[in-house]
């Protein structure tokens, strides 16, 4: 008689490897949602799928469900907006390209960050490289990290409260599609995207209805309300507008190993979500554990 695949439950759908800029591997990530009580994962790195295979492969180890997933990156104007894309075809050409061309600009735009903090502290780009995994997405958090190992700062906050910050004139924005660009990227590559903490900013922040609308239109499928660094402020309106639209409500820790006091499954998905999820996905399959 062939294994039946394990029902959906809760899952933790927003995750980081030293694929970009968690620092645990895609392997030890999926050991500790184990550890963590947790029905499935979601590896959700930036701008990368390089770590679905080896986080898949342990699928059978933990008994942890596997949701592969992106970050991707987009900017509204000068703000830095990011859509989970959940279940794509990791070989969909045109959200390549899209996805090849934002990495190509956070090097740059990291490099270009190293270079003016040279002017003003011991940090050189030998020293982030130190700090990245081979084949990793670089970033702001390497960078962050790089700052640690020098004994700049204390950690990756004091890092992005203090030097990274953009008032200390170092930072630059990187390249980035628009939203709705993305959320049609993701859905043409046969995914499911949701906003991701849509509420960091405050309630005063959120995207307008209008524009949401669009991103609705487009195939939106939920919001990322149950996150950590949601402001409370935020989450009222941001239920009322998941209502008004017909989306989806998710819960996720966007878990970065030691890189975020974030822990690992402090929000959750529920199942019926979960389930709803995988439903609408069409360019990848999770990967589940079988029961006997």
């Amino acid at each position: 008689m062939p294994h039946a695949p394990v029902a959906p439950g809760e899952a933790d759908l927003h995750t980081h490897s030293t694929v970009s800029d968690g620092t645990e591997a895609p392997a030890e990530l999926l050991r500790q949602a184990a550890r963590a009580g947790l029905w499935g994962v979601a590896l959700t790195d930036h701008d990368s799928t390089a770590g679905w295979a080896e986080a898949a492969a342990t699928v059978p180890e933990t008994g942890v469900a596997l949701i592969p997933g992106m970050e991707l990156s987009t900017r509204e104007g000068f703000s830095s907006v990011h859509l989970l894309g959940y279940l794509i075809d990791p070989l969909d050409e045109a959200l390549l390209a899209e996805t090849a061309r934002i990495r190509e600009s956070r090097l740059t735009r990291a490099e270009q960050i190293v270079r003016r903090i040279s002017r003003d502290y011991d940090l050189s780009w030998a020293d982030v490289l130190a700090q990245t995994a081979e084949g990793a997405t670089i970033g702001r958090p390497h960078i962050a990290d790089a700052l640690v190992a020098r004994g700049l700062v204390s950690d990756r906050s004091a890092a992005f409260s203090g030097i990274l910050h953009p008032s200390a004139g170092y930072a630059e924005p990187h390249y980035a599609p628009d939203p709705l660009t993305g959320v049609r990227l993701i859905r043409e590559a046969g995914g499911v995207p949701v906003l991701a903490h849509p509420g960091t900013r405050g309630a005063e922040r959120i995207v307008p209805p209008a524009r949401l609308k669009q991103l609705v239109d487009a195939g939106l499928f939920g919001l990322e309300i149950d996150h950590p660094e949601n402001q409370a402020s935020a989450k009222p309106r941001l239920r009322e507008l998941a209502e008004r639209f017909g989306l989806a409500v998710t819960g996720s820790s966007d878990y970065h190993g030691d890189g975020k006091p974030n822990r690992l499954g402090e929000c959750r998905t529920a199942p019926d979500v979960v389930a709803r999820l995988i439903a609408e996905g069409r360019g990848a399959a999770p990967v589940l554990p079988v029961r006997d």
